[in-house]
């Protein structure tokens, strides 16, 4: 233990005496760490975002619906109708529940004056969606809860393609669960927008009263349930599945059905780790170097030790604990300087242009947790150390008389 604690103490006088070498990898080693940081808190910022977006644009926390529903029920959706009363999930999930609503799904078609387009359709229950569909932006008019009953809300993009605005007359025509052709007046209340085009260009909302009446059915194909908090919906999806019949319900969490968040998520997650690699090679290559260079500078001194007694190992000790002082001083400078840049660039934020798939731009910020602010000390701490295991090797195995008659 003295020998140790012998050779870091000498380590950290030697890093000290080198200050333009020890400086220059320090600024290396901490630039490293605040890029990957600033480059991981964007991205973890965009999986937060985009998480609580889909689930307060469309999904809620969980789906529940009759099994088999998602795989098989969308080209016949009536013969998995739930019942209207949503008791049960109010009693299984308790004070962690902040609403249940049901949605009727149904399609058809949609027309103004001459135009015509098909859509999909969502029957709700305005008061108990609003809390889940917080994050739908209302681009023109007011939303369904503020609206009267024989109102429906447009997707941007649908209304675009029919030409329709707040306060226009359409008619929904849709096939009923039975067969028949039946149809429905209703005005334009206003157009929404969420974080995916795709889902703008083809729904509209209305009340579930109204979606009931033109499909002629009752009970809903789905319940949306939004919980208080998002880190609890595994533990309440599997306390449903314990709590309602599996051969009469499925209980589905939100991310099993948020394939574009899915993907999205991949690919992030893919080009992080490319990023953390290139990194590791800066930082190893960087740190690697100067080590070396040491090694060079100080052959005399590596000869003269040995000479009075250091043995090989504590030779190697020494190199090792030089690049440990190195990661561990350039970890900590990397991650505290990256909060700092983070929570600047936050208070500016970053404007950016609409991604694929999304219609609208969006300002992002920087979201370094605690999980990655410690990958990023790693990633610096381990990589100084591998990198400082080749010199120490070379300087330990230095031959005593040759190191000694060096630049002599």
């Amino acid at each position: 233990m003295t020998l140790v604690l012998q050779s870091v103490a000498l380590a950290a006088r030697n890093v000290a005496r080198q200050r333009r070498r020890a400086l220059l990898a320090l600024a290396t080693l901490a630039g490293g760490v605040i890029a990957y940081l600033l480059a991981g808190g964007f991205i973890n910022w965009i999986f937060q975002d985009m998480r609580e977006s889909t689930i307060h644009s469309q999904l809620g926390h969980i789906q529940i619906t009759r099994p088999g529903y998602f795989r098989e029920g969308l080209g016949d959706p009536y013969a998995y109708l739930l019942p209207s009363d949503t008791a049960a999930v109010t009693e299984a999930v308790g004070e962690r529940l902040r609403t249940v609503a049901p949605r009727l799904a149904f399609s058809g078609l949609l027309s103004k004056d001459d135009a015509t387009v098909s859509f999909v359709g969502e029957g709700i229950d305005p008061e108990k969606e609003a809390p889940i569909t917080r994050a739908i932006i209302i681009a023109a008019g007011s939303d369904l809860p503020n609206s009267p009953p024989n109102s429906v809300l447009l997707g941007e993009g649908l209304a675009a393609n029919l030409g329709a605005a707040p306060g226009d007359s359409v008619v929904l025509l849709a096939t009923t669960a039975s067969g028949g052709a039946n149809a429905v007046e209703l005005t334009v209340s206003g157009t929404f927008a969420t974080v995916t085009k795709a889902y703008d260009d083809t729904v509209l909302r209305v009340p579930i009263d109204v979606a009931r009446k033109l499909m002629r059915v009752d009970g809903a194909t789905s319940w949306a349930v939004l919980l208080d908090r998002t880190e609890a919906t595994e533990a309440i999806t599997q306390s449903l599945r314990e709590a309602l019949p599996s051969a009469e319900f499925e209980v589905i969490p939100w991310n099993e059905l948020a394939d574009f968040y899915n993907k999205t998520v991949e690919l992030f997650s893919r080009q992080i780790g490319v990023v953390r690699i290139l990194i590791a090679l800066i930082v190893i290559l960087s740190i690697s170097n100067t080590l070396s260079m040491a090694v060079i500078e100080r052959t005399g001194e590596i000869g003269t030790s040995m000479a009075l007694g250091v043995r090989r190992r504590g030779v190697l000790m020494l190199f090792i604990f030089e690049g440990a002082l190195l990661g561990l001083a350039g970890g900590i400078i990397g991650v505290a300087l990256g909060y700092l840049c983070g929570e600047i660039v936050s208070l500016i934020g970053i404007p950016m242009p609409p991604p694929p798939g999304m219609a609208r731009g969006y300002i992002g910020a920087i979201s370094i947790s605690p999980a990655l602010a410690l990958d990023a000390f790693l990633l610096a701490f381990v990589t100084t150390l591998v990198a400082s295991v080749f010199p120490a090797w070379k300087a330990s195995r230095m031959n005593i008389v040759d190191a000694l008659r060096h630049q002599r």
